[in-house]
């Protein structure tokens, strides 16, 4: 057995967070303004990287980051590096985290969040500095699969880039909810698809509680040991316990979006896709194997996969020489699709 849940249950908006919008200030060879845009009926908040000295409208980027990721994680590692290299970069929360606004807080919901990408869109075409026909997308790990949704579904996307991508397929699923457990063999495949599959049925328990009460069932999204957790690797744990401990990042997920979330793949937007796609990965990335998988399936011609050898997951996330080298393939298949 993987293991058994448990929650907490707190009112829908419970630690909401919010910023204040500042002036721009410069940093390096960018500047750097704290911006707010609506995505439906939410306000979405980030920071818009500005190249420094630009003369005319310039490409445009918004970052989506991992799962529950705030924008302080590995959005702001990319987007402060392509805007060194010339352009327009946007990181920003996704609604019902971090600083964005949006109920019930922790919500993740992989559709929503291509929605607020492609509202992301919207805002850059707004901005002076930007050249409204010329933009990207940038996804690092579960933000990959989702922008791969929105390269495929909105024509103004030009290029896409995949950094260490989480994607979204049965098999992939499978170990990443099996952890250490199932990687050490002391599980079968068959019992972590039946654990998320009752991952699902808690979800959909937690919705309708929610729908009919307005209360939130809470689980961690990490945990040194227990199994039963969102994202149960100890490595993953390692990574992110220090964010919460400093109180950067909250290590609570709505139990009820495992409904949406397990439903989401991104097999078929791999399938559809007809935009130039860079895909950077390596062998010890997310799901090597899910990656090639999706790499093949995609039907263009357009498209270029790096693999960087034994890099790991998280040197995409903090690695200033790894992010640093991702980022510069970012730009340039960016700026080659312009």
């Amino acid at each position: 057995m993987i293991g058994s849940w448990s929650w907490t249950r707190v009112a829908a908006g419970a630690f909401h967070g919010a910023v204040t919008p500042t002036q721009p200030s410069h940093r390096g060879r960018y500047r750097v303004e704290a911006v707010s845009f609506p995505s439906g009926d939410t306000t979405l908040r980030g920071n818009l990287y500005v190249p420094l000295d630009i003369e005319a409208p310039t490409p445009a980027v918004p970052v989506l980051g991992p799962y529950c990721y705030v924008k302080e994680q590995a959005p702001v590692q990319y987007a402060t590096r392509l805007a060194s290299q010339g352009l327009v970069a946007l990181a920003f929360d996704a609604a019902t985290h971090g600083a964005s606004d949006g109920l019930p807080r922790r919500h993740e919901v992989p559709l929503a969040k291509v929605a607020d990408a492609r509202a992301a869109l919207d805002f850059l075409q707004s901005r002076p500095e930007v050249d409204a026909a010329r933009l990207a997308v940038l996804g690092v790990c579960e933000g990959a699969s989702e922008m791969l949704r929105l390269a495929v579904d909105d024509p103004r996307v030009t290029a896409i880039a995949a950094i260490s991508g989480h994607y979204r397929d049965a098999d992939n699923d499978i170990d990443l909810a099996g952890g250490e457990t199932l990687a050490n063999g002391h599980i079968s495949r068959s019992e972590v698809r039946d654990h998320l599959q009752i991952r699902h049925a808690r979800g959909a328990q937690a919705l309708a509680r929610y729908e009919r009460t307005g209360e939130v069932d809470y689980g961690p999204i990490v945990d040194p040991e227990r199994t039963d957790v969102a994202l149960p690797w100890r490595m993953i744990w390692d990574w992110y316990h220090g964010w919460a401990d400093r109180g950067l990042w909250e290590n609570r997920y709505a139990l009820m979006s495992d409904v949406p979330y397990l439903e989401f793949e991104s097999m078929s937007a791999a399938a559809d896709l007809q935009t130039p796609l860079l895909m950077v990965h390596a062998d010890l990335s997310d799901g090597p194997d899910s990656a090639r998988r999706h790499f093949a399936a995609v039907p263009g011609i357009d498209k270029h996969l790096v693999w960087q050898g034994g890099t790991t997951h998280f040197q995409y996330y903090d690695d200033p020489v790894v992010i640093d080298s991702a980022a510069a393939l970012a730009a340039a298949w960016f700026q080659q699709h312009q």
